[in-house]
């Protein structure tokens, strides 16, 4: 191998990579997995899920076994959240911290059995975050085991996700509630269906073994097809999530963000025996309060506020935008911003800078899109 080989950073295919191929899948380096941005078009992609239903691969996030006789209380001391609270069968969404309180990434954690977890992570993080858990383990009676690159995952994300998942799986979809997760099968195949998702709409995540993960989409996406719903790559997944006003850790969310900071401090658990990494710093934010607080904005003039673009209260600087579209439902640019706290009051005015002039917003509730039913 020579030297230029070395420092060239290997890409990962996810198992479905002949299948976007196949589909013309538009192919982008993401978290250094090859991933589809896009099939058709991601205005058509992102219309499709909101209307009717597509299918993700996410076979690029981390997938890591928790087991033992003392791993509810081992997770307990390494992230913000309680998985000890969790009922067989149901999960929550969590985060793990440094001890300065700053996120090392967001999470899903499904308890699977009395003595059995499985935590999702993000793929770009998938690494930090299983070392970071190896090390806050240690000593326990839980023993770690990371299943990433064993695991496929795709998703049906939409209002008709009940009827393309139900006649391919033997899993109760009516009697499974939103972040319920439930072992069963798909097309014949054993696999663990999780009600979540990152698009704000109902729908089913299902885990699978990796070299069954093309058996399961081969089935779903002919599923999927028949409904007129389309599969969908990372843009539309980017644009539906920020409507839903879910975070991205890399934009809301990074080493410098507290949950309290992005208004997420529901997910602290500070009172939870036995304390857990971050605690002290998350309990001093908490008394004193942030020193800046995530909003959503509506762009009331030309243009669309990107990452990084500066946020003005009058003169004064009070924030920057972490992330922004021209959203497909709603017809107008949004974004969201991290700003001074005075200044994140709904209805408040501001103005984001783009290419050289000051576009006036307005301070919005978050998420900017919520499903009626």
């Amino acid at each position: 191998m020579t030297d230029e080989e070395a420092a060239t950073p290997v890409v990962q295919k996810t198992p479905l990579a002949s299948r976007h191929d196949s589909l013309g899948a538009r192919m982008i380096d993401f978290a250094g997995w090859l991933m589809p941005v896009q099939y058709s078009s991601i205005l058509e992609e992102h219309r499709a899920v909101r209307e009717r239903v597509g299918l993700f691969d996410l076979s690029h996030m981390g997938e890591l076994s928790v087991e033992g006789v003392t791993a509810g209380d081992a997770l307990a001391a390494a992230v913000v959240s309680n998985p000890p609270d969790l009922a067989v069968g149901r999960a929550h969404y969590s985060m793990i911290c440094a001890p300065d309180g700053g996120i090392l990434d967001d999470l899903i954690i499904y308890r699977l059995a009395p003595d059995r977890f499985m935590v999702v992570a993000n793929a770009g993080n998938a690494v930090v975050v299983s070392d970071a858990l190896a090390e806050r383990l240690t000593g326990s009676r839980a023993v770690l085991d990371d299943q990433s690159l064993a695991t496929g995952l795709v998703a049906v994300q939409g209002p008709r996700s009940v009827d393309v998942l139900g006649p391919h799986t033997d899993v109760d979809l009516a009697s499974l509630r939103y972040y319920g997760v439930a072992e069963g099968r798909v097309a014949g195949i054993p696999v663990l269906v999780g009600r979540t998702g990152y698009t704000g709409e109902d729908g089913f995540e299902v885990f699978v073994a990796k070299e069954r993960t093309a058996e399961v989409w081969d089935t779903l996406l002919a599923a999927v097809d028949s409904f007129d719903g389309l599969p969908v790559g990372l843009g539309a997944r980017d644009t539906l999530r920020l409507e839903a006003g879910m975070p991205l850790y890399g934009n809301e969310l990074d080493r410098t963000t507290t949950p309290y900071d992005a208004g997420l401090g529901r997910t602290v658990k500070l009172g939870k025996p036995g304390g857990f990494v971050g605690r002290a710093a998350l309990e001093k934010v908490n008394a004193e309060g942030p020193k800046r607080r995530l909003v959503g904005l509506v762009v009331e003039g030309r243009g669309i506020a990107r990452h990084g673009y500066s946020v003005y209260a009058g003169q004064r600087k009070t924030g920057v935008v972490t992330s922004g579209t021209q959203s497909p439902t709603l017809g107008v640019p949004i974004a969201m911003a991290y700003v001074a706290p005075a200044d994140g009051e709904p209805d408040t005015r501001l103005d984001i800078e783009i290419r050289d002039a000051r576009v006036p917003a307005r301070v919005v509730p978050l998420p900017f899109y919520r499903r009626s039913s």
